[in-house]
């Protein structure tokens, strides 16, 4: 099957951007360098193609009580404008999906999944839906999304693309009536630094991108970088820190599961994992050496005895150093355990550390 392309295409590959799947879709991983591109993020602003992402609006005289069957965290009485990180999970805990829920208005949420998961996340919410008066709106192929990251972003979206954005303060959204239609803007992003998701049309993200990168003020950025940046600062990607068998128990998210909420699919499974400890857990890991740690690599305890492996492993770009990711027997989770990882044919000695690499700057 041919990957889906996203509104911007056309544009990455004038930019020559390296292209490369990615969750179905033929997406930028590189215009000039993800060293470069990381840096513009973390010193001054850069620009991604977010368009694969997928998104759900929820809406009817249930809506509040059906997004709280099915997401960990708790939307009761939001304030209009609230964001939400969680997860769906199925009965077992296992993740589904992490996601974001917006409060739209009164009994209106905006969700936003992984592009990887649209179709399995759409199915599966349709199948939560007996008993609930709500209607589910699958707006994926509707939205185009760019985000817009770094220290410089709020000045950028406010002077170049025209969007008032600085009263927004971390996690809150509001929409904007321009060019004849309703987009939606957010203060959020997932680089640990500041700066603001933007949601319309496919001729309205057009339009946003080529401003942006006609400024000269904006770095078009991959997700080669989104990956590192990410990473840095601690937050997990579906496919590797979260999955069908990671749960967020085991990813170190129960703060994102509400076990006072009445119910949740997937809350007597997380409780009972929560009280007893999880078997296994996901962990940073920081190597002494130079050698990179990738997805997949074994973790060995001392006597060189396999006890789990690397979700995902870089040499930082913004510390220099050679740390990963990585589910891990529970027993050898404390900080400081000294571990090895397996690097092709030879082992290295590492030491568990926290998992957030870099300290997040997202403005308060």
């Amino acid at each position: 099957m041919e990957n889906k392309k996203t509104c911007l295409y056309d544009r990455h590959v004038a930019l020559g951007a390296l292209i490369s799947p990615f969750g179905g879709f033929d997406m930028p991983i590189q215009y000039t360098n993800i060293t470069d591109e990381h840096q513009a993020v973390r010193q001054d602003c850069g620009v991604f193609d977010v368009s694969h992402m997928g998104e759900v609006r929820i809406t009817g005289a249930d809506a509040e009580r059906y997004v709280n069957h099915i997401f960990t965290n708790d939307v009761t009485n939001a304030p209009t404008g609230q964001i939400y990180y969680g997860m769906m999970c199925y009965p077992d805990g296992g993740t589904v999906d992490d996601l974001l829920v917006y409060k739209m208005g009164e009994q209106d949420f905006f969700l936003v999944i992984n592009a990887a998961n649209i179709d399995k996340d759409v199915d599966w919410m349709r199948q939560q839906m007996n008993g609930f008066d709500i209607n589910l709106d699958h707006q994926s192929d509707y939205y185009g999304q760019v985000a817009v990251q770094g220290p410089q972003s709020e000045a950028v979206v406010e002077e170049v693309l025209g969007l008032a954005c600085k009263e927004l303060t971390f996690y809150t959204a509001k929409t904007i009536d321009t060019a004849g239609e309703t987009i939606i803007i957010s203060r959020t992003g997932y680089t640990g630094e500041d700066g603001f998701e933007i949601y319309g049309s496919h001729s309205f993200i057009q339009q946003c991108w080529d401003k942006l990168i006609a400024s000269g003020r904006c770095k078009p950025c991959g997700l080669g970088c989104r990956d590192t940046l990410r990473f840095e600062v601690g937050l997990p990607l579906y496919g590797d820190e979260l999955s069908e068998s990671i749960t967020p128990v085991m990813a170190g998210l129960s703060m994102f599961c509400k076990f006072d909420k009445p119910e949740f699919i997937g809350k007597a499974a997380l409780q009972t994992q929560k009280a007893e400890g999880p078997k296994q857990r996901i962990v940073g890991i920081e190597l002494k050496d130079k050698a990179i740690p990738r997805h997949g690599y074994d973790v060995l305890n001392m006597d060189g005895e396999k006890i789990g492996e690397v979700t995902t492993g870089y040499h930082t770009i913004s510390t220099d150093k050679s740390v990963c990711m990585a589910l891990i027997d529970a027993a050898y989770g404390k900080l400081d355990t000294p571990v090895q990882i397996q690097i092709r044919k030879k082992t290295f000695p590492g030491t568990v550390v926290k998992k957030r690499f870099y300290d997040k700057h997202y403005k308060k």
